[in-house]
Order: C-alpha cells, then sequence, then structure tokens
C-alpha cells in the first residue's frame, strides 16, 4: 500500500470512528440524557415507557420527526428558508475533523511501521479552522429568522447574532492563552504540553472559566438562550420550522454541545492524556480515545445540569457580562499570561 493511499485509507477510517461515536452513539441519547436529566432535576419521571428506562424514545422522535408532515408558510423565502437547517447544522460537524481524539498509534502493513496521529486533519491553525466554522453556524440562525418573515423569529436571529459578536472575542482571548503557553495553534501541540507539564485548568482556571461562559453563550444554551426564548419569542428562529427541518436545528445544536466540550477537554484538560499515563499500542490507543470521551460526557452532562438549573438571563443582562466583564477580564488573562511567557 502506498504512502497516499494510507493517508487516504486512514482518514476515512477515523472520519468513520468519530462519526461512529460522536453523531450514531452519543447524539441520539443525548436527547433522551438531556429530558431523563430534566426530570430527574425536576423530581418528575422523564422519559419511561418507550424501552428499558425510556431509552427508545430518542429514536421514536427521530421517526416521529421524519413521518410529520413538513409544512412551509406561503410567506417565507423558500431558498433561504429551507438552506438555514443545514447552515446550522453542518459546521457543527466538521469542526471534529481539528481535535485530537486520542494517542497516536503506529500500524505496521506489509512490514512498514506508519505513524498515525489520532486526528482527522492535523493542521497548523487548528483552532483558526474552528472558530471560522464556529461563526458560520450563526448565519444559520439569522437566515432562519430572515427568511421566516416572522416577527418573533426575526428577533431571535438578530439576538443569535448579536450574541456570538459578544462573547466571541472573550473565548478567543481565552484560548489564545493556551496556544501561547503551548507555543502553536496545533491543537495535538497543545495536548502534548498539558501531557509534559499540567493541564491548562490549573494555571489558567480563569481563562476556562470565561472560555466555559463563552461557550454556553455561543451555543444558545440555557442561560444564554436568548434566541429561543419560548415565554416572550415562542421558539425564536424556528417558530416556523417543522418535521424534519425543525429537528435539523436540535441535531445541529447537540452537535455543538458535542464539540465544544470536547474543544474545553482539548484545550484545559489535557485531552486524552492522564497524568503519568503512557498510552501505548494498540490497546493504549483505544483507552486513550475511552479516556477523551469520558471527560466529554463530563462536560456533556454539565450543559445538561446547567440548562435545568440556572434561569435565563435578560438581554441587557446577556450584553453587559459580555463587553463589561467577560471581554476585559479576557485580555487581562490573556496579557498576563503573555508577560509569563515572555519573563521565562
Amino acid at each position: 500500500m502506498s504512502d497516499a493511499t494510507f493517508i487516504v485509507v486512514a482518514a476515512i477510517a477515523k472520519i468513520l470512528l468519530i462519526w461512529a461515536i460522536a453523531l450514531a452513539a452519543l447524539l441520539p441519547n443525548l436527547v433522551w440524557a438531556e429530558r431523563r436529566g430534566a426530570g430527574m432535576i425536576q423530581d418528575r419521571p422523564g422519559p419511561n415507557r418507550v424501552g428499558p428506562f425510556g431509552l427508545f424514545q430518542a429514536v421514536a422522535d427521530v421517526i416521529k420527526l421524519f413521518m410529520k408532515e413538513d409544512v412551509t408558510p406561503t410567506y417565507v423565502d423558500r431558498f433561504i428558508y429551507n438552506l438555514a437547517p443545514w447552515i446550522t447544522m453542518m459546521p457543527a460537524l466538521v469542526t471534529f475533523a481539528v481535535i485530537p481524539f486520542g494517542a497516536p498509534l503506529d500500524v505496521t502493513i506489509g512490514g512498514v511501521t506508519r505513524h498515525v496521529p489520532l486526528i482527522i486533519a492535523d493542521v497548523n491553525i487548528g483552532i483558526l479552522y474552528i472558530f471560522a466554522f464556529a461563526s458560520l453556524g450563526v448565519y444559520g440562525i439569522v437566515l432562519a429568522g430572515w427568511s421566516s418573515n416572522n416577527k418573533y423569529s426575526m428577533m431571535g436571529g438578530l439576538r443569535a447574532s448579536a450574541q456570538i459578536i459578544s462573547y466571541e472575542l472573550s473565548m478567543g482571548f481565552a484560548a489564545a492563552s493556551t496556544f501561547l503557553v503551548a507555543g502553536s495553534l496545533r491543537l495535538p501541540a497543545v495536548v502534548e504540553w498539558q501531557q509534559t507539564h499540567v493541564w491548562n485548568v490549573v494555571p489558567q482556571f480563569v481563562g476556562f472559566l470565561i472560555f466555559l461562559i463563552a461557550v454556553f453563550a455561543e451555543t444558545n444554551r440555557l442561560p444564554f438562550d436568548l434566541a429561543e426564548a419560548e415565554a416572550e419569542l415562542v421558539a425564536g428562529f424556528h417558530t416556523e420550522y417543522s418535521a424534519f427541518k425543525f429537528g435539523m436545528f436540535f441535531m445541529g445544536e447537540y452537535a455543538n454541545i458535542i464539540a465544544a466540550s470536547g474543544l474545553v477537554v482539548t484545550l484545559y484538560f489535557g485531552g486524552w492524556s492522564l497524568p503519568g499515563v503512557a498510552f501505548t499500542g494498540v490497546w493504549g490507543a483505544l483507552a486513550s480515545i475511552a479516556v477523551f470521551f469520558a471527560k466529554t460526557l463530563m462536560f456533556i452532562a454539565l450543559f445538561i445540569w446547567v440548562r435545568w438549573t440556572l434561569p435565563r438571563f435578560r438581554y441587557d443582562q446577556l450584553m453587559d457580562l459580555g463587553w463589561k466583564v467577560l471581554l476585559p477580564l479576557s485580555f487581562f488573562h490573556l496579557i498576563v499570561v503573555a508577560a509569563f511567557v515572555a519573563a521565562k
């Protein structure tokens, strides 16, 4: 097997592995975990009829969405209205490409040993790639609100655009601190630095809190779900959507949660690594993958817990927190980290 063929086959295998774990395993069960967790927090059963412990409820919901009539209002802009759900969902899926999810593996085929990093695309601008596609996701929300020709949907889209502008700057400054310490924009380099030193959450705990809050705002989750805000905007940007297109917005939201949790783990919690543990060989690589997704599940659980625990911010509070608190704090944090790096 030539080197070019091996690279293509390895990339396809890694894509299928990520999609199998993140999309086929985590995504459907995340819907069940959200509803079950809400039931436990609110002292009610939650889904418990379809399958054991209600495990098949998510499957039933997907079937229902496929079978429901897809109603398109007559006053919408049809092309953009149909395109918006795809624009929302696709950026969330492609961000997995640059997140390292396991220890590098040496594979021997035909007497030739090749080094296989467990990351789909090990590019030297990994974080810029993620931020670029994360910014594209809001276009789907804005276009969904505008094309629906509904005042509530339009208001939700405008809120989402203002929200992502407000919090993306803080998130970028917080993330920049981790790359400044690692000396590279490659996400595997950040993991390698934490593997040989200490997890970034310890020396950069303030940056971690800023990044985590900004991630909640970027994914439009409570207490920052002002783009939906059922109490005042009906359902916000997806008020006029139904059937499968309605479900695509939720698939995009949950895919964003998985990707955001994986990014937090990579930047601040050592990625796939564990202190004092060397993952070698095939079993070591599999163990590192399990470690990475176990950490990711921890933050997914945090997303669910926060949603059903904290109340929604007012819109002025949302803006004040982003511009008056997080932005200056993240900028000051970046300057302090840069000073420590320069002093070494």
